[in-house]
Protein backbone atom coordinates (compact mmCIF):
# COMPACT_ATOMS: atom_id res chain seq x y z
CA UNK A 1 0.00 0.00 0.00
CA UNK A 2 1.54 3.51 -0.96
CA UNK A 3 2.50 5.95 1.77
CA UNK A 4 -0.51 8.61 0.28
CA UNK A 5 -3.00 5.98 -0.07
CA UNK A 6 -2.07 4.80 3.59
CA UNK A 7 -2.34 8.05 5.06
CA UNK A 8 -5.66 8.46 3.28
CA UNK A 9 -7.37 5.43 4.85
CA UNK A 10 -6.16 6.36 8.05
CA UNK A 11 -7.68 10.02 7.66
CA UNK A 12 -10.74 7.89 6.61
CA UNK A 13 -11.05 5.64 10.27
CA UNK A 14 -10.29 8.73 12.34
CA UNK A 15 -13.16 10.19 10.22
CA UNK A 16 -15.54 7.20 10.74
CA UNK A 17 -14.50 7.23 14.89
CA UNK A 18 -15.50 11.21 14.93
CA UNK A 19 -18.62 10.37 12.95
CA UNK A 20 -19.35 7.86 15.45
CA UNK A 21 -18.61 10.45 18.52
CA UNK A 22 -15.67 7.89 19.82
CA UNK A 23 -13.43 10.64 20.18
CA UNK A 24 -11.88 9.09 23.20
CA UNK A 25 -10.07 6.44 21.25
CA UNK A 26 -9.13 9.06 18.15
CA UNK A 27 -7.42 11.26 21.05
CA UNK A 28 -5.49 8.62 22.55
CA UNK A 29 -3.51 8.56 19.28
CA UNK A 30 -1.60 12.06 19.47
CA UNK A 31 -1.14 12.74 16.14
CA UNK A 32 -4.77 12.05 15.13
CA UNK A 33 -6.15 14.88 17.72
CA UNK A 34 -5.69 17.66 15.43
CA UNK A 35 -7.71 16.23 12.84
CA UNK A 36 -10.69 15.38 15.19
CA UNK A 37 -10.45 18.64 16.34
CA UNK A 38 -11.03 19.91 12.40
CA UNK A 39 -14.65 17.42 12.51
CA UNK A 40 -15.52 18.69 15.92
CA UNK A 41 -16.05 22.70 14.02
CA UNK A 42 -18.51 20.86 11.27
CA UNK A 43 -21.61 22.61 11.88
CA UNK A 44 -23.63 19.34 12.46
CA UNK A 45 -21.60 18.73 15.24
CA UNK A 46 -22.85 22.15 17.13
CA UNK A 47 -26.11 20.47 18.43
CA UNK A 48 -26.03 18.08 21.70
CA UNK A 49 -27.86 14.69 20.87
CA UNK A 50 -28.45 11.73 22.73
CA UNK A 51 -25.92 9.08 22.16
CA UNK A 52 -25.77 5.28 21.89
CA UNK A 53 -23.78 3.14 24.56
CA UNK A 54 -20.04 3.61 23.52
CA UNK A 55 -20.43 0.29 22.69
CA UNK A 56 -22.90 -0.39 20.35
CA UNK A 57 -21.26 3.24 18.82
CA UNK A 58 -17.79 1.34 18.23
CA UNK A 59 -19.70 -1.58 16.85
CA UNK A 60 -21.01 0.70 14.14
CA UNK A 61 -18.00 2.27 13.20
CA UNK A 62 -16.24 -1.22 12.50
CA UNK A 63 -18.84 -2.31 10.33
CA UNK A 64 -18.71 0.92 8.44
CA UNK A 65 -14.68 0.28 8.39
CA UNK A 66 -15.44 -2.71 6.25
CA UNK A 67 -15.60 -6.49 6.67
CA UNK A 68 -12.25 -7.16 7.70
CA UNK A 69 -12.51 -4.38 11.12
CA UNK A 70 -15.70 -6.51 11.60
CA UNK A 71 -13.71 -9.76 11.85
CA UNK A 72 -10.90 -7.84 13.78
CA UNK A 73 -13.84 -6.82 16.62
CA UNK A 74 -14.98 -9.92 16.84
CA UNK A 75 -11.26 -11.16 17.58
CA UNK A 76 -11.32 -8.36 19.77
CA UNK A 77 -14.38 -9.42 21.58
CA UNK A 78 -13.00 -13.05 22.85
CA UNK A 79 -10.47 -10.97 24.70
CA UNK A 80 -12.57 -9.48 27.69
CA UNK A 81 -9.64 -9.41 29.43
CA UNK A 82 -7.73 -6.91 27.67
CA UNK A 83 -11.18 -5.11 26.76
CA UNK A 84 -13.61 -2.96 29.14
CA UNK A 85 -16.60 -5.79 29.89
CA UNK A 86 -18.70 -2.95 28.09
CA UNK A 87 -16.99 -2.89 24.84
CA UNK A 88 -16.17 -6.97 24.56
CA UNK A 89 -19.78 -7.49 25.08
CA UNK A 90 -20.91 -5.24 22.49
CA UNK A 91 -18.77 -6.64 20.00
CA UNK A 92 -19.30 -9.97 20.35
CA UNK A 93 -22.77 -8.98 18.56
CA UNK A 94 -20.66 -7.69 14.71
CA UNK A 95 -22.21 -9.88 12.48
CA UNK A 96 -19.27 -10.91 9.35
CA UNK A 97 -21.49 -10.46 6.96
CA UNK A 98 -21.09 -8.89 3.19
CA UNK A 99 -22.88 -8.68 -0.07
CA UNK A 100 -21.98 -11.42 -1.81
CA UNK A 101 -19.91 -11.64 -4.58
CA UNK A 102 -21.01 -13.23 -7.93
CA UNK A 103 -22.06 -17.02 -8.61
CA UNK A 104 -20.21 -17.39 -11.99
CA UNK A 105 -16.78 -15.88 -10.28
CA UNK A 106 -17.79 -18.60 -7.69
CA UNK A 107 -18.06 -21.07 -10.45
CA UNK A 108 -15.01 -19.85 -11.81
CA UNK A 109 -13.19 -20.00 -8.52
CA UNK A 110 -14.44 -23.82 -8.26
CA UNK A 111 -13.06 -25.22 -11.70
CA UNK A 112 -10.08 -23.38 -11.80
CA UNK A 113 -9.20 -25.13 -8.14
CA UNK A 114 -10.38 -28.92 -9.48
CA UNK A 115 -9.33 -27.85 -13.29
CA UNK A 116 -12.37 -29.28 -14.47
CA UNK A 117 -15.46 -28.29 -15.19
CA UNK A 118 -17.98 -27.63 -12.52
CA UNK A 119 -20.77 -30.38 -13.69
CA UNK A 120 -17.75 -32.75 -13.36
CA UNK A 121 -18.29 -33.26 -9.85
CA UNK A 122 -21.51 -31.61 -9.14
CA UNK A 123 -25.02 -32.65 -10.53
CA UNK A 124 -26.68 -29.21 -9.14
CA UNK A 125 -25.23 -26.70 -7.82
CA UNK A 126 -27.30 -23.24 -6.58
CA UNK A 127 -25.27 -19.98 -7.71
CA UNK A 128 -27.25 -17.81 -5.23
CA UNK A 129 -25.19 -18.20 -2.40
CA UNK A 130 -26.47 -19.19 1.03
CA UNK A 131 -24.70 -17.39 3.13
CA UNK A 132 -21.79 -14.47 2.74
CA UNK A 133 -18.96 -13.43 5.09
CA UNK A 134 -15.94 -11.37 4.69
CA UNK A 135 -13.22 -14.29 3.77
CA UNK A 136 -15.56 -16.79 2.03
CA UNK A 137 -19.14 -17.75 0.72
CA UNK A 138 -21.15 -20.85 0.87
CA UNK A 139 -23.22 -21.99 -2.24
CA UNK A 140 -25.83 -25.58 -2.19
CA UNK A 141 -24.87 -28.42 -4.33
CA UNK A 142 -25.57 -31.74 -4.55
CA UNK A 143 -23.00 -34.66 -5.54
CA UNK A 144 -23.99 -37.83 -8.77
CA UNK A 145 -24.39 -39.99 -5.70
CA UNK A 146 -27.46 -37.91 -4.80
CA UNK A 147 -25.91 -36.45 -1.75
CA UNK A 148 -27.01 -32.61 -0.40
CA UNK A 149 -23.47 -30.71 -0.04
CA UNK A 150 -22.05 -27.38 0.80
CA UNK A 151 -19.68 -25.75 -1.04
CA UNK A 152 -17.52 -23.14 0.66
CA UNK A 153 -15.78 -20.74 -1.48
CA UNK A 154 -13.16 -18.44 -1.01
CA UNK A 155 -13.79 -14.52 -2.26
CA UNK A 156 -11.94 -13.75 -4.91
CA UNK A 157 -8.97 -11.03 -3.92
CA UNK A 158 -9.28 -11.22 -0.58
CA UNK A 159 -5.91 -11.66 0.39
CA UNK A 160 -5.11 -8.21 -1.32
CA UNK A 161 -8.10 -7.05 1.05
CA UNK A 162 -6.69 -8.62 3.64
CA UNK A 163 -2.96 -7.39 3.41
CA UNK A 164 -4.43 -4.03 2.74
CA UNK A 165 -6.40 -3.49 5.99
CA UNK A 166 -3.81 -5.50 8.39
CA UNK A 167 -1.17 -3.05 7.31
CA UNK A 168 -3.37 -0.11 8.60
CA UNK A 169 -4.44 -1.96 11.74
CA UNK A 170 -0.86 -2.77 12.49
CA UNK A 171 0.27 1.21 12.03
CA UNK A 172 -3.04 2.07 14.26
CA UNK A 173 -0.90 -0.54 16.66
CA UNK A 174 2.15 0.92 16.71
CA UNK A 175 0.55 4.26 17.26
CA UNK A 176 -1.17 3.27 20.28
CA UNK A 177 1.61 1.69 22.08
CA UNK A 178 3.77 4.97 21.22
CA UNK A 179 0.90 7.29 22.34
CA UNK A 180 -1.28 5.74 24.81
CA UNK A 181 -0.75 5.56 28.25
CA UNK A 182 -1.98 1.87 28.25
CA UNK A 183 -0.34 0.75 25.30
CA UNK A 184 2.45 -1.53 26.62
CA UNK A 185 0.08 -3.12 29.48
CA UNK A 186 -2.47 -3.88 26.63
CA UNK A 187 0.52 -5.01 24.24
CA UNK A 188 -1.94 -3.64 21.20
CA UNK A 189 1.30 -4.98 18.37
CA UNK A 190 0.79 -8.61 20.15
CA UNK A 191 -3.09 -8.35 19.98
CA UNK A 192 -2.85 -7.65 16.14
CA UNK A 193 -0.36 -10.69 15.21
CA UNK A 194 -3.39 -12.85 17.06
CA UNK A 195 -5.70 -11.58 14.52
CA UNK A 196 -3.34 -11.95 11.60
CA UNK A 197 -2.65 -15.61 12.24
CA UNK A 198 -6.27 -16.10 12.67
CA UNK A 199 -7.51 -14.09 9.70
CA UNK A 200 -4.38 -16.11 7.47
CA UNK A 201 -5.71 -19.20 8.41
CA UNK A 202 -8.97 -18.81 7.34
CA UNK A 203 -7.15 -18.17 4.06
CA UNK A 204 -7.15 -22.07 3.77
CA UNK A 205 -9.63 -24.02 4.20
CA UNK A 206 -7.78 -27.11 4.42
CA UNK A 207 -7.42 -26.16 8.22
CA UNK A 208 -11.04 -25.82 8.67
CA UNK A 209 -11.68 -28.88 7.11
CA UNK A 210 -8.48 -30.52 9.28
CA UNK A 211 -10.53 -28.44 12.18
CA UNK A 212 -14.10 -30.35 11.35
CA UNK A 213 -12.74 -33.58 10.65
CA UNK A 214 -10.81 -33.98 13.82
CA UNK A 215 -13.91 -32.61 16.20
CA UNK A 216 -16.17 -35.48 13.32
CA UNK A 217 -13.76 -38.18 15.08
CA UNK A 218 -13.73 -36.97 18.88
CA UNK A 219 -17.58 -37.44 18.26
CA UNK A 220 -18.50 -39.91 16.03
CA UNK A 221 -21.41 -42.55 17.33
CA UNK A 222 -22.33 -39.40 19.68
CA UNK A 223 -25.47 -38.88 20.18
CA UNK A 224 -25.25 -35.54 21.80
CA UNK A 225 -23.76 -33.94 18.81
CA UNK A 226 -23.30 -34.46 15.02
CA UNK A 227 -20.35 -33.18 13.16
CA UNK A 228 -20.94 -32.82 9.19
CA UNK A 229 -18.64 -35.18 7.34
CA UNK A 230 -16.18 -33.05 4.96
CA UNK A 231 -15.72 -34.80 1.28
CA UNK A 232 -11.88 -34.20 1.37
CA UNK A 233 -11.43 -35.53 -2.75
CA UNK A 234 -13.35 -32.06 -3.15
CA UNK A 235 -11.72 -30.06 -0.76
CA UNK A 236 -8.72 -27.25 -1.91
CA UNK A 237 -6.82 -24.35 -0.41
CA UNK A 238 -9.88 -22.23 -1.94
CA UNK A 239 -12.47 -24.67 -2.07
CA UNK A 240 -14.11 -26.96 0.57
CA UNK A 241 -17.16 -29.27 0.09
CA UNK A 242 -19.03 -30.32 3.31
CA UNK A 243 -22.44 -32.25 4.02
CA UNK A 244 -25.11 -30.49 4.53
CA UNK A 245 -26.52 -30.79 7.86
CA UNK A 246 -30.54 -30.14 8.48
CA UNK A 247 -32.09 -29.06 11.79
CA UNK A 248 -34.20 -26.64 13.53
CA UNK A 249 -31.82 -22.93 14.55
CA UNK A 250 -31.39 -23.28 17.99
CA UNK A 251 -32.14 -19.49 18.24
CA UNK A 252 -35.69 -20.66 17.03
CA UNK A 253 -37.08 -21.82 20.94
CA UNK A 254 -40.36 -22.32 19.50
CA UNK A 255 -39.80 -24.06 16.30
CA UNK A 256 -38.02 -26.39 19.09
CA UNK A 257 -40.71 -26.64 21.45
CA UNK A 258 -43.06 -27.54 18.63
CA UNK A 259 -41.07 -30.49 17.78
CA UNK A 260 -41.07 -31.72 20.89
CA UNK A 261 -37.43 -31.24 22.27
CA UNK A 262 -36.81 -31.30 25.96
CA UNK A 263 -36.07 -28.02 26.53
CA UNK A 264 -34.09 -28.72 29.33
CA UNK A 265 -32.63 -31.75 28.40
CA UNK A 266 -30.69 -29.55 25.85
CA UNK A 267 -29.58 -27.13 27.39
CA UNK A 268 -27.75 -29.63 29.98
CA UNK A 269 -26.49 -31.50 26.92
CA UNK A 270 -25.04 -28.02 25.43
CA UNK A 271 -23.20 -27.94 28.50
CA UNK A 272 -21.87 -31.46 28.83
CA UNK A 273 -20.50 -31.38 24.56
CA UNK A 274 -18.42 -28.40 26.01
CA UNK A 275 -17.08 -29.81 29.31
CA UNK A 276 -16.34 -32.40 27.06
CA UNK A 277 -14.55 -31.07 24.54
CA UNK A 278 -12.87 -29.10 26.34
CA UNK A 279 -11.82 -31.58 29.53
CA UNK A 280 -11.84 -34.80 27.60
CA UNK A 281 -10.13 -34.06 24.07
CA UNK A 282 -8.88 -30.51 24.75
CA UNK A 283 -10.08 -29.29 21.79
CA UNK A 284 -12.88 -27.01 21.42
CA UNK A 285 -15.59 -25.19 18.72
CA UNK A 286 -15.05 -21.61 19.76
CA UNK A 287 -18.02 -20.24 17.83
CA UNK A 288 -20.49 -21.67 18.96
CA UNK A 289 -23.13 -18.64 18.62
CA UNK A 290 -26.62 -19.55 17.45
CA UNK A 291 -25.78 -18.89 14.14
CA UNK A 292 -23.77 -22.09 13.69
CA UNK A 293 -25.74 -24.58 15.53
CA UNK A 294 -28.86 -26.55 14.34
CA UNK A 295 -31.12 -29.09 16.40
CA UNK A 296 -32.45 -32.49 15.32
CA UNK A 297 -35.82 -33.15 16.34
CA UNK A 298 -34.37 -35.76 18.72
CA UNK A 299 -32.42 -33.09 19.88
CA UNK A 300 -28.76 -33.65 18.75
CA UNK A 301 -26.30 -30.88 18.10
CA UNK A 302 -25.25 -29.99 14.50
CA UNK A 303 -22.55 -27.41 14.31
CA UNK A 304 -20.95 -26.34 11.30
CA UNK A 305 -18.18 -23.45 10.86
CA UNK A 306 -15.34 -25.05 12.11
CA UNK A 307 -13.02 -21.57 11.39
CA UNK A 308 -12.15 -21.06 14.97
CA UNK A 309 -11.30 -23.86 17.44
CA UNK A 310 -9.47 -23.83 20.40
CA UNK A 311 -7.47 -26.38 22.19
CA UNK A 312 -6.32 -27.07 25.84
CA UNK A 313 -3.06 -28.48 26.94
CA UNK A 314 -2.98 -31.54 29.93
CA UNK A 315 -1.21 -28.37 31.93
CA UNK A 316 -4.61 -25.53 30.96
CA UNK A 317 -6.87 -28.29 31.75
CA UNK A 318 -5.13 -29.17 35.37
CA UNK A 319 -5.57 -25.13 36.19
CA UNK A 320 -9.44 -25.03 34.93
CA UNK A 321 -10.17 -27.75 37.07
CA UNK A 322 -8.68 -26.91 40.07
CA UNK A 323 -9.98 -23.70 40.39
CA UNK A 324 -13.33 -24.67 39.16
CA UNK A 325 -13.51 -26.74 41.95
CA UNK A 326 -11.72 -24.79 43.83
CA UNK A 327 -14.72 -22.48 42.93
CA UNK A 328 -17.65 -24.90 43.70
CA UNK A 329 -16.31 -25.14 47.42
CA UNK A 330 -15.56 -21.27 47.56
CA UNK A 331 -12.08 -22.30 48.88
CA UNK A 332 -10.40 -19.21 47.84
CA UNK A 333 -7.26 -20.23 49.33
CA UNK A 334 -6.95 -23.23 47.20
CA UNK A 335 -7.54 -20.96 43.62
CA UNK A 336 -4.46 -18.63 44.88
CA UNK A 337 -2.09 -21.90 45.76
CA UNK A 338 -3.08 -23.38 41.91
CA UNK A 339 -1.63 -20.65 40.74
CA UNK A 340 1.42 -20.59 42.23
CA UNK A 341 1.38 -24.20 41.63
CA UNK A 342 0.86 -24.26 37.66
CA UNK A 343 3.34 -21.13 37.34
CA UNK A 344 0.67 -18.31 36.20
CA UNK A 345 1.78 -15.78 39.01
CA UNK A 346 5.31 -15.23 39.85
CA UNK A 347 6.30 -17.39 42.59
CA UNK A 348 7.02 -14.29 45.22
CA UNK A 349 2.94 -13.76 45.06
CA UNK A 350 1.79 -13.51 48.97
CA UNK A 351 -0.95 -15.94 48.82
CA UNK A 352 -2.55 -14.10 51.20
CA UNK A 353 -2.63 -11.36 49.01
CA UNK A 354 -3.70 -12.97 45.86
CA UNK A 355 -6.41 -14.89 48.08
CA UNK A 356 -7.81 -11.52 49.61
CA UNK A 357 -8.14 -10.22 46.07
CA UNK A 358 -10.24 -12.83 44.51
CA UNK A 359 -12.50 -13.24 47.50
CA UNK A 360 -13.22 -9.12 46.79
CA UNK A 361 -14.12 -9.99 43.62
CA UNK A 362 -16.15 -13.39 44.39
CA UNK A 363 -17.69 -13.27 47.60
CA UNK A 364 -20.41 -10.41 45.60
CA UNK A 365 -21.12 -12.91 42.60
CA UNK A 366 -21.50 -16.04 45.34
CA UNK A 367 -24.17 -14.20 47.12
CA UNK A 368 -26.63 -14.70 44.30
CA UNK A 369 -28.24 -18.08 43.73
CA UNK A 370 -25.65 -20.73 42.26
CA UNK A 371 -28.55 -21.32 38.96
CA UNK A 372 -27.70 -16.84 38.50
CA UNK A 373 -24.05 -16.99 38.72
CA UNK A 374 -22.42 -16.66 35.31
CA UNK A 375 -19.90 -19.20 35.07
CA UNK A 376 -18.19 -17.66 32.44
CA UNK A 377 -18.03 -13.92 34.45
CA UNK A 378 -16.74 -15.81 36.80
CA UNK A 379 -13.68 -16.99 34.90
CA UNK A 380 -13.14 -13.70 33.51
CA UNK A 381 -13.29 -11.93 36.73
CA UNK A 382 -10.59 -14.45 37.94
CA UNK A 383 -8.46 -13.72 34.97
CA UNK A 384 -8.90 -9.67 35.38
CA UNK A 385 -7.61 -10.11 39.03
CA UNK A 386 -4.88 -12.56 38.35
CA UNK A 387 -3.77 -9.73 35.92
CA UNK A 388 -3.03 -7.18 38.63
CA UNK A 389 -0.69 -9.90 39.97
CA UNK A 390 1.55 -9.96 36.81
CA UNK A 391 -0.85 -13.51 35.29
CA UNK A 392 0.13 -14.09 31.38
CA UNK A 393 -2.86 -15.24 30.44
CA UNK A 394 -2.66 -17.73 27.65
CA UNK A 395 -5.35 -17.02 24.61
CA UNK A 396 -6.95 -20.46 24.38
CA UNK A 397 -7.92 -19.86 28.33
CA UNK A 398 -9.67 -16.31 27.63
CA UNK A 399 -11.02 -18.19 24.11
CA UNK A 400 -11.97 -20.98 26.55
CA UNK A 401 -13.65 -18.56 28.57
CA UNK A 402 -15.69 -16.63 26.23
CA UNK A 403 -17.05 -19.72 24.88
CA UNK A 404 -17.98 -20.78 27.78
CA UNK A 405 -19.67 -17.30 28.27
CA UNK A 406 -21.93 -18.36 24.62
CA UNK A 407 -22.79 -21.45 25.94
CA UNK A 408 -24.09 -20.41 29.44
CA UNK A 409 -26.04 -17.84 27.48
CA UNK A 410 -27.25 -19.81 24.88
CA UNK A 411 -28.20 -22.33 27.79
CA UNK A 412 -30.21 -20.06 29.47
CA UNK A 413 -31.98 -18.93 26.55
CA UNK A 414 -33.31 -22.50 26.17
CA UNK A 415 -34.21 -23.02 29.67
CA UNK A 416 -33.77 -20.18 31.69
CA UNK A 417 -33.60 -22.23 35.34
CA UNK A 418 -30.29 -23.63 34.04
CA UNK A 419 -28.04 -24.33 36.54
CA UNK A 420 -25.08 -24.85 34.82
CA UNK A 421 -22.77 -25.55 38.27
CA UNK A 422 -24.96 -28.53 38.75
CA UNK A 423 -24.39 -30.30 35.21
CA UNK A 424 -20.46 -28.91 35.65
CA UNK A 425 -19.34 -30.05 39.13
CA UNK A 426 -19.89 -34.01 38.57
CA UNK A 427 -18.14 -33.72 35.77
CA UNK A 428 -15.11 -31.74 36.71
CA UNK A 429 -14.95 -34.27 39.91
CA UNK A 430 -14.77 -37.36 37.75
CA UNK A 431 -12.47 -35.96 35.63
CA UNK A 432 -10.18 -34.66 38.30
CA UNK A 433 -10.55 -38.45 39.97
CA UNK A 434 -9.40 -40.04 37.02
CA UNK A 435 -6.53 -37.62 36.18
CA UNK A 436 -4.74 -36.40 39.01
CA UNK A 437 -5.48 -39.15 41.37
CA UNK A 438 -4.17 -43.05 41.88
CA UNK A 439 -5.38 -44.18 38.57
CA UNK A 440 -3.82 -41.17 36.61
CA UNK A 441 -0.35 -42.25 38.37
CA UNK A 442 -1.13 -45.57 37.67
CA UNK A 443 -1.86 -45.06 33.57
CA UNK A 444 1.39 -43.08 33.86
CA UNK A 445 3.27 -45.92 34.81
CA UNK A 446 1.71 -48.14 31.99
CA UNK A 447 2.62 -45.75 29.80
CA UNK A 448 5.88 -45.16 30.74
CA UNK A 449 6.97 -48.22 31.46
CA UNK A 450 8.36 -49.45 27.68
CA UNK A 451 10.28 -46.33 27.50
CA UNK A 452 11.95 -47.61 30.58
CA UNK A 453 13.06 -50.77 29.71
CA UNK A 454 14.64 -48.83 26.05
CA UNK A 455 16.20 -46.76 28.66
CA UNK A 456 17.73 -49.07 31.18
CA UNK A 457 20.26 -51.35 29.25
CA UNK A 458 21.85 -48.37 28.07
CA UNK A 459 22.44 -46.71 31.42
CA UNK A 460 25.44 -48.16 32.55
CA UNK A 461 26.84 -47.60 29.12
CA UNK A 462 25.90 -43.87 29.88
CA UNK A 463 27.87 -43.51 33.68
CA UNK A 464 30.71 -45.26 31.90
CA UNK A 465 30.89 -42.55 29.47
CA UNK A 466 30.39 -39.96 31.78
CA UNK A 467 33.19 -41.42 34.52
CA UNK A 468 35.74 -41.85 31.46
CA UNK A 469 35.19 -37.97 30.17
CA UNK A 470 35.69 -36.87 34.32
CA UNK A 471 38.77 -39.19 34.06
CA UNK A 472 40.31 -37.75 30.75
CA UNK A 473 39.14 -33.77 32.31
CA UNK A 474 36.61 -33.91 29.63
CA UNK A 475 34.54 -32.48 32.09
CA UNK A 476 36.91 -29.61 33.46
CA UNK A 477 36.32 -31.08 36.83
CA UNK A 478 39.51 -30.53 39.14
CA UNK A 479 40.25 -33.15 41.44
CA UNK A 480 43.11 -31.22 43.84
CA UNK A 481 42.14 -32.71 46.73
CA UNK A 482 43.36 -36.27 48.10
CA UNK A 483 39.90 -36.72 49.39
CA UNK A 484 38.29 -36.02 46.17
CA UNK A 485 40.83 -38.20 44.36
CA UNK A 486 39.79 -40.96 47.04
CA UNK A 487 36.00 -40.34 45.84
CA UNK A 488 37.01 -40.73 42.59
CA UNK A 489 38.58 -43.71 42.39
CA UNK A 490 35.89 -45.48 44.97
CA UNK A 491 32.79 -43.98 42.74
CA UNK A 492 35.10 -45.76 39.72
CA UNK A 493 35.45 -49.25 41.29
CA UNK A 494 31.56 -48.81 42.38
CA UNK A 495 29.92 -47.23 39.34
CA UNK A 496 28.27 -50.84 38.53
CA UNK A 497 27.04 -51.75 42.46
CA UNK A 498 25.94 -48.34 42.61
CA UNK A 499 24.17 -48.69 39.80
CA UNK A 500 22.15 -51.84 40.18
CA UNK A 501 21.43 -50.73 43.96
CA UNK A 502 19.58 -47.55 43.05
CA UNK A 503 17.48 -48.89 39.86
CA UNK A 504 16.73 -51.73 41.83
CA UNK A 505 15.81 -49.75 44.83
CA UNK A 506 13.59 -47.65 42.45
CA UNK A 507 12.12 -51.18 40.65
CA UNK A 508 11.18 -52.26 44.60
CA UNK A 509 9.31 -49.13 45.36
CA UNK A 510 7.96 -48.84 42.23
CA UNK A 511 6.51 -52.56 42.55
CA UNK A 512 4.90 -51.44 46.14
CA UNK A 513 3.63 -48.25 44.95
CA UNK A 514 1.35 -50.52 42.07
CA UNK A 515 0.72 -53.48 43.94
CA UNK A 516 -0.90 -50.75 46.58
CA UNK A 517 -3.00 -49.33 43.90
CA UNK A 518 -4.86 -52.55 43.16
CA UNK A 519 -7.76 -51.47 45.36
CA UNK A 520 -8.21 -48.68 43.27
CA UNK A 521 -8.40 -51.11 39.67
CA UNK A 522 -11.23 -52.90 38.39
CA UNK A 523 -12.34 -56.12 39.86
CA UNK A 524 -10.74 -58.90 38.28
CA UNK A 525 -8.24 -56.74 36.65
CA UNK A 526 -5.04 -59.02 36.55
CA UNK A 527 -2.74 -56.39 35.09
CA UNK A 528 -2.10 -54.94 38.68
CA UNK A 529 -0.28 -57.56 40.76
CA UNK A 530 1.22 -59.38 37.68
CA UNK A 531 3.26 -55.76 36.81
CA UNK A 532 3.54 -55.66 40.65
CA UNK A 533 5.44 -59.07 40.82
CA UNK A 534 7.12 -58.37 38.07
CA UNK A 535 8.77 -54.87 39.20
CA UNK A 536 9.12 -56.19 42.82
CA UNK A 537 11.32 -59.23 41.42
CA UNK A 538 13.62 -57.85 38.42
CA UNK A 539 14.25 -54.97 41.76
CA UNK A 540 15.45 -57.72 43.81
CA UNK A 541 17.31 -59.40 41.30
CA UNK A 542 19.41 -56.45 40.68
CA UNK A 543 19.85 -56.28 44.39
CA UNK A 544 21.27 -59.18 44.60
CA UNK A 545 23.29 -58.48 42.03
CA UNK A 546 24.55 -55.84 43.47
CA UNK A 547 25.56 -56.74 46.63
CA UNK A 548 26.13 -60.84 46.46
CA UNK A 549 26.71 -62.55 49.86
CA UNK A 550 26.28 -59.30 51.60
CA UNK A 551 23.58 -61.08 53.73
CA UNK A 552 20.20 -59.18 51.65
Amino acid sequence: MGRISQIRRLLRIVHVFVKHDLDEFVSAVRPFRPYRFMLRLMPWRWVSRPLPPRGARLRLALEELGPIFVKFGQILSTRPDLLPEDLAEELSKLQDRVPPFPGDQAVAIIEEAFDAKLETYFSEFDRKSLASASVAQVHVAKLHDGADVVVKVLRPGIETVIERDLSLIYTLARLAMRYWPDGRRLRPVEVVDEFSKTIHGELDLRREAANASQLRANFAGSELLYVPKIYWDLTRRTVMVMERVHGIPISDVEALKQAGVDMRQLADNGVEIFFTQAFRDGFFHADMHPGNIFVSPEGQYRAVDFGIMGSLGEEDKRYLAENFLAFFNRDYRAVSEAHLRAGWVPPGTRVDEFESAIRAVCEPIFAKPLKDISFGRLLLHLFQTARRFNMEVQPQLVLLQKTLFNIEGLGRRLYPDLDLWVTAKPFLEKWTHEHMGPLALLRTLRKELPKWWQWLPELPGMVHDTLQKAQNSELALEWKSKELERIRKQIRQNYRRLYFTVTGSGLVISAAVVLGMDRFAPSGDAVIPWLGGLLGALGLFLLIRAWPGDGL
